[in-house]
C-alpha cells in the first residue's frame, strides 16, 4: 500500500481523473484506511470547487492567494 506522501501527491490527478487504473486503486485503498488523507482529499475538493465558481479568482485577497500559491508550490517540490 502507498504511504500518505504518495497519496497526497496523487490527489489532484485523482480529482481530474488522470490516474492510471493501478494508481487509482492504490490511492482508493489508502483513502479507505487513512482519515488524514481523506481530509486532504476533501480539502482539495473544496479548493477546486471554490476556484470553479465564477469570479472566484478575483475575490481571493492577494495575501491569501500568495499563501495558497506558496503552499501549492511546496506540494510540487515534495513529490
Amino acid at each position: 500500500m502507498i504511504n500518505c506522501k504518495d497519496a497526497v501527491s496523487r490527489l489532484w490527478a485523482y480529482l481530474d481523473r488522470n490516474l492510471g487504473r493501478a494508481q487509482q486503486e492504490e490511492l482508493e485503498e489508502h483513502l479507505g484506511l487513512c482519515r488524514h488523507c481523506c481530509g486532504e482529499l476533501e480539502f482539495a475538493k473544496q479548493i477546486r470547487d471554490r476556484l470553479k465558481q465564477p469570479g472566484s479568482a478575483t475575490e481571493v485577497p492577494p495575501e491569501s492567494r500568495a499563501k495558497l500559491e506558496t503552499f501549492l508550490k511546496g506540494l510540487g517540490e515534495k513529490s
